[in-house]
């Protein structure tokens, strides 16, 4: 049997939990939050659609004893990115949070995966780990897996093409310091650059939006939610069926292109255990140093953290 545990029951967590139960992917969702009812309200909410769905049991607390048996718990509690905020603006506050979170959380599951899906997401994947003592290899975050489905949906729009058909990577830090991995992007095994359609020009304004593309959803309509919370229900099903899905998540790096003892995403093969390995991308000179940038900028931001 399955449990998955959300901490944080607001716009992604909520989502998160809505997406879960559609895909039937969970024996039991938990949510958590400060606000218990708002957490009732949720699960209350989730329950009435209970005919429409794969049988599962939705509970609900304020306390951290409901993540007790969970396989995954989902981390979208904190502050949350505002208009005009970047995701880094968010750390002192958001890390004062796990700190106190995180060892709590631990005392009644020393088991599970965590899936840290809060922002700055790789700063706190990296206190998730410190905080947690866990290995590696359980600790996770959401990185750029929903930059690189944005990513793909905009070249395939541009070669039009399903983004499925579309083999490319955002990676490093989910954030503005984030690169595209332009060497090895193809479409059927095509790189970009033999395509009809291919210049310059179309491909920047694609990797602008894709960088821009949280800020202009905030702006618009205040949060995202919607397509992280499919991305999450992608992690999810990769963890729990075991599937080897290769996926671009943050997860502590040793020596990745000259990048080391921090959290940015790279391709991972995700399976029970959570990241069974990394694999090392074959960067151009412009990759690597944008992967080392990235490292970089975390690191300095995690020296602050109080």
């Amino acid at each position: 049997m399955s449990k998955i545990a959300i901490v944080g029951a607001g716009f992604v967590g909520s989502t998160a939990a809505y997406s879960l139960l559609l895909h039937g992917l969970a024996e039991e969702i938990a949510l958590v939050d400060i606000h218990r009812e708002k957490a009732h309200g949720e699960a209350m909410d989730l329950e009435h659609g209970m005919q429409f769905v794969p049988n599962c049991k939705i509970s609900f607390s304020n306390k951290y004893d409901v993540c007790a048996g969970a396989d995954i718990i989902i981390v979208c509690a904190g502050a949350h990115q505002k208009p005009g905020e970047t995701r880094l603006d968010l750390v002192q506050k958001n890390a004062a949070i796990f700190k106190e979170m995180i060892p709590n959380i631990v005392k009644h599951n020393k088991e599970c995966i965590f899936l840290i899906v809060s922002n700055p997401v790789d700063i706190l994947t990296y206190l998730t780990l410190k905080y947690s003592k866990f290995p590696a290899n359980r600790v996770i975050g959401s990185g750029t897996t929903l930059d690189t489905s944005r990513f793909r949906y905009l070249l395939g729009k541009h070669f039009k093409v399903n983004p499925s058909s579309v083999h490319a990577y955002i990676l490093g830090e989910h954030g503005d310091s984030e690169f595209p991995v332009w060497s090895t992007a193809n479409i059927a095994g095509i790189h970009l650059s033999r395509l009809k359609g291919y210049n310059t020009k179309s491909m920047k304004d694609i990797y602008n939006r894709t960088k821009k593309a949280a800020y202009e959803v905030i702006a618009k309509k205040g949060a995202t939610y919607y397509a992280i919370g499919l991305g999450i229900t992608k992690i999810v099903d990769a963890i729990l069926s075991d599937q080897n899905t290769v996926l671009p998540v943050s997860n502590l790096l040793k020596n990745y292109n000259g990048a080391s003892n921090v959290c940015l995403s790279v391709p991972c093969v995700l399976g029970k255990s959570g990241v069974k390995k990394q694999l090392v991308m074959p960067f151009d000179k412009k990759e690597k140093a944008c992967l080392n940038k990235s490292a970089d900028i975390l690191k300095r931001y995690i020296e602050k953290v109080k």
